[in-house]
């Protein structure tokens, strides 16, 4: 599939969310990081602040949801105008009925694992999702140095995908930037969140698509991406 870039507004001026929204023209989505600081130990936003970002920008919504008891609050996000709804899978008591109830009402059912949490006991159950998300960082903070270990775990992610033949997209968040994506790209990943990479920058929609521009060649010479 194309590559994708979803800027996070979690390094974005929160006192003037809308014009920050506006300006990463060309991305595919805005990423917005829910935390209750319970999950993770940081506080963020949460329903009210998406929806009148849905309202302010033509820019989907990919909505990561860092919070307790997702099984119980992740279909409020859907309601509120999330294109992309992403849950924790150290969070989620029942994980495929939640992705269910997601799809349900329209939005894509995603699933995150941290940086410790292997991908491999969750095999049977990548069917039910739209997207699967691999923890660069470990979630709470922004501005987190890149992981290069969790490079292996990304390449075993998409020999999963690769299997069982699945239209999942791979998305990586955590230290995205122009020294890592194409590491990232070239292991497996499709799906890109840059933070302080974007909204850290002069212009934020021309890093968009320079960032684009080194996943794209990555990709193209990829060993997984040429297999297909």
């Amino acid at each position: 599939m194309a590559v994708q870039i979803n800027p996070s507004i979690l390094s974005a001026d929160f006192s003037r969310l809308a014009d920050e929204a506006r300006a990463v023209e060309g991305a595919d989505w805005l990423h917005v990081d829910v935390m209750d600081n319970h999950f993770v130990p940081n506080l963020t936003l949460g329903v009210p602040v998406v929806e009148s970002l849905a309202k302010a920008t033509d820019t989907p919504l990919d909505c990561h949801l860092m919070i307790e008891d997702p099984d119980r609050w992740a279909p409020q996000y859907a309601e509120a105008g999330a294109g992309s709804v992403t849950f924790h899978a150290e969070a989620a008591h029942a994980p495929v009925r939640l992705a269910r109830e997601l799809r349900r009402m329209g939005a894509r059912a995603s699933m995150a694992l941290k940086p410790a949490t292997p991908i491999e006991p969750f095999e049977d159950l990548l069917p039910e999702l739209d997207m699967l998300l691999i923890m660069t960082v470990e979630p709470g903070f922004g501005g987190q140095a890149f992981l290069d270990i969790m490079l292996p775990k990304i390449r075993r992610t998409r020999e999963l995908i690769s299997r069982h033949n699945l239209e999942l997209w791979l998305q990586v968040d955590g230290g995205v930037s122009a020294a890592t994506i194409e590491r990232c790209a070239e292991a497996g990943a499709d799906v890109f969140v840059a933070g302080s990479a974007v909204y850290g920058t002069d212009d934020p929609a021309a890093a968009v698509r320079s960032l684009r521009t080194q996943a794209e060649k990555a990709t193209s010479g990829a060993p997984w991406a040429c297999a297909h």
